[in-house]
């Protein structure tokens, strides 16, 4: 009952009182300080453009309605240029001899490793430390230095111990 009193009361009346609201003058700008008169005046009497900001000009009006504009979606045509051709050459050809078929891996980008050959490149590392050298993984590989030194230093491969049974259980863990 309580929700049907309040709407009638909010409403009544409220076409007159739109009316009214809409009637009243707009309200103007915020007063100007006395001392800031003179300077907005003496800027407008040596500045005469700023009033022309406001006015109609009818050449540029009837050169606005000469303009129509037509616009149509040009397929995208893909041509062969410097960029698609630095794109094929900047691949390298993969050096494992593993069977990539499954994956459909034909090329790698230069710069990168495909994770069969981050473990080769690994265990041949581990193995002989002498022949695989940082220098010649980044040559066979097209690696940076610093990603071979990077990937050496922080990926280790599984290392696997396996302790005599006879030891007992304090001399097996030293023993790690």
């Amino acid at each position: 009952m309580g929700a049907r009193l309040t709407r009638a009361i909010r409403n009544f009346n409220l076409e007159n009182r739109a009316h009214v609201e809409i009637g009243k003058q707009k309200p103007s700008g915020a007063p100007r300080h006395p001392s800031s008169k003179g300077l907005i005046e003496q800027q407008l009497s040596n500045h005469p453009e700023v009033h022309e900001v406001h006015n109609k000009n009818e050449e540029l009006l009837s050169l606005l309605k000469d303009v129509y504009v037509d616009s149509k979606d040009i397929p995208a045509t893909r041509l062969v240029t410097a960029e698609t051709s630095q794109k094929v050459q900047d691949h390298r050809l993969l050096k494992s001899a593993l069977n990539y078929e499954l994956y459909n891996i034909t090329t790698v980008p230069k710069g990168k490793l495909s994770i069969p050959e981050a473990l080769i490149i690994l265990n041949n590392h581990k193995l002989q430390p002498k022949v695989w050298t940082i220098d010649k993984i980044a040559e066979d590989y097209s690696l940076d230095l610093k990603d071979v030194v990077g990937l050496l230093e922080f990926f280790k491969p599984f290392e696997i111990k396996v302790l005599p049974p006879n030891q007992n259980t304090k001399e097996r863990l030293a023993a790690i």
